[in-house]
């Protein structure tokens, strides 16, 4: 405990309850609480005291989902001699000021001048430094970033190679990880504390959904065989998308499409087509589109609408019987099969199928 005498004032000192650096004196002390006492604030020895010495830096992950960390630093100052801890999935960057220094990668670094050029630079530390610095200090995980999820709200046009133009709907999911942090923290991240995958989705999608429509204008593809292929055509697309996403300094580790869909109407329209090729396509397209018109008329309320539906089936079954007769010997039993097709997809009626069945079952021997 010290007495000190100010200005005819008597002020009483307890030492422990400040923790004074060696260099600090009886004077400095006097002058400290004279100003405290004359209702100024010490700039320079006050502003000391509130500091901080960071002699570690390091960030855990504590959550999933987080691209950036930025390092607290208010009212602290890094050691010269800090030691800084890199993760096996991190990279670290110093910020001066908003200029980008230097970038750290995975493992155990001392802070130092010969290992802070670019710092060294900005900050003109001609012949080293021995004194604390103040700096930003970003984290970056590298980490895939797995189970994104992109999918098109609305149909995507495109020119099928044997259909024409169709509309299609996509989903699946995709994954990536930050490959270049100075891009990642210019053009995206900046200076916020945190910055995570959900800040990021909906960027993202957008420019997936964007370049697959862009993919899909310029080239002709099938329909059928896209659907049949999905891991061929998924690694196609991760090619397409790639370069968009390093644009942010992202790398593209993976891209599945999941789902290729036709809006409903579109679909049965194609599953009848199917229907119509695996019995020998009447007539080619121009007699399906007759056939289907007819088939929504047999539909309707009325004798009219049934018999024409009931005259169309007959005319296919007798088709098929020509077919047979002309050299085309196929067995019967296969034909009821395809005619038992067209029923569940709701080309000719059951009564009509039933027809056809007796007739082609006479023709056993």
């Amino acid at each position: 405990m010290s007495t000190i005498f100010l200005d005819r004032q008597i002020f009483i000192v307890q030492k422990p309850s400040i923790v004074w650096p060696e260099y600090v004196t009886n004077s400095i002390i006097e002058v400290f609480i004279f100003k405290i006492y004359q209702g100024r604030e010490p700039v320079g020895i006050f502003n000391f005291f509130r500091k901080q010495l960071i002699d570690v830096i390091e960030w855990v992950e504590t959550e999933n989902g987080i691209l950036s960390y930025r390092f607290p630093m208010t009212d602290c100052e890094i050691q010269n001699g800090a030691q800084l801890t890199v993760r096996s999935s991190q990279l670290v960057l110093f910020v001066n000021e908003g200029q980008m220094g230097d970038l750290f990668e995975a493992g155990m670094h001392t802070i130092a001048t010969n290992n802070l050029p670019i710092l060294t630079n900005l900050k003109h530390w001609d012949k080293g430094f021995k004194s604390p610095f103040k700096s930003d200090v970003y984290f970056f995980s590298t980490r895939d970033q797995l189970d994104q999820r992109w999918g098109s709200t609305t149909p995507i046009v495109f020119r099928d190679k044997d259909y024409g133009a169709l509309r299609i709907k996509a989903h699946g999911t995709y994954s990536y990880r930050i490959k270049n942090p100075k891009i990642f923290f210019s053009k995206v991240s900046g200076t916020r504390d945190f910055f995570t995958t959900a800040d990021l989705e909906g960027q993202l999608r957008s420019v997936i959904l964007t370049n697959l429509a862009a993919y899909f204008g310029k080239t002709q593809v099938s329909f059928i065989d896209m659907a049949a292929n999905q891991m061929e055509f998924s690694q196609v697309l991760k090619t397409a998308l790639a370069p968009s996403l390093e644009e942010y300094g992202l790398e593209l580790m993976n891209f599945l499409v999941q789902s290729i869909s036709l809006p409903e109407e579109l679909q049965q329209s194609l599953d009848k087509v199917s229907s119509m090729r695996i019995v020998g396509d009447l007539q080619k397209y121009a007699q399906f589109q007759s056939a289907d018109s007819i088939s929504i008329a047999a539909r309707n309320d009325g004798g009219a609408g049934a018999g024409i539906g009931m005259g169309v089936g007959m005319a296919m079954g007798q088709n098929m019987l020509n077919n047979m007769k002309e050299g085309q010997a196929e067995d019967p039993m296969e034909t009821i099969k395809k005619l038992h097709q067209l029923v569940k997809d709701g080309v000719i009626s059951e009564a009509e199928f039933n027809a056809k069945k007796i007739e082609l079952l006479g023709k056993i021997k």
